[in-house]
């Protein structure tokens, strides 16, 4: 199988055998109707996959591992990037996600994708976006970007029509956009082994 990162999306082969016991009674009705999880952050070990399944509400959230033989596709923020082409009506969520290409490319080449709802809608066809919903975006870089960069990205992405919270994933782990811009100290580090506070990239520099 593909090798996963945090935020792809899976389609699994199967459902039965992979939903706990003592899951809440959504889980697996859930499962059924779109049988989609999001790859979370805590690492691969021993062919097992930390996943997250989504229910119809925002309180309804599940961590589980699943086997990895169980996965039929995978679909990587950047490749959901690609089929913005075919969100469903105005919502503001989908009007941001067709002007960040722009947004994003204008000021560096790197990869980018949504995450969260409309990344889910993208992947499994399951309508989750709603009026009120935030656009989750990936950015991959091996190392935070220059500070010019990542000023010019976050600025443009102020003036989207919907939220926008963006993480850059780098190898080292994922930080806030928000954060590397404003942060004149420590910032959060998202790593396979937890959060931890790292300093700045650009603390010392200015």
């Amino acid at each position: 199988m593909t090798a996963v990162r945090p935020h792809d999306l899976l389609r699994l082969t199967r459902t039965r055998g992979i939903v706990p016991a003592d899951a809440p009674g959504w889980v697996a009705p859930a499962l059924e109707g779109a049988p989609w999880v999001v790859v979370r952050r805590n690492g691969v070990r021993d062919d097992r996959i930390p996943v997250g399944v989504r229910g119809s509400t925002r309180a309804q959230r599940f961590a589980l591992d699943i086997p990895a033989d169980s996965v039929a596709e995978v679909l990587a923020p950047e490749q959901l990037a690609a089929r913005r082409g075919r969100v469903r009506g105005d919502l503001p969520a989908f009007r941001a996600l067709h002007a960040v290409a722009s947004a994003i490319e204008e000021a560096t080449c790197l990869l980018w994708g949504p995450t969260g709802s409309v990344g889910f809608e993208l992947a499994a066809g399951v309508p989750v976006v709603t009026a009120t919903s935030d656009l989750d975006l990936m950015v991959r870089s091996a190392a935070p970007p220059p500070r010019a960069v990542a000023v010019r990205v976050h600025d443009a992405l102020g003036r989207l029509p919907a939220r926008v919270d963006c993480l850059i994933e780098t190898d080292e782990g994922a930080v806030a956009l928000g954060e590397l811009v404003f942060s004149a100290g420590d910032v959060l580090l998202r790593t396979p082994a937890g959060p931890r506070f790292v300093p700045a990239p650009w603390r010392e520099t200015g």
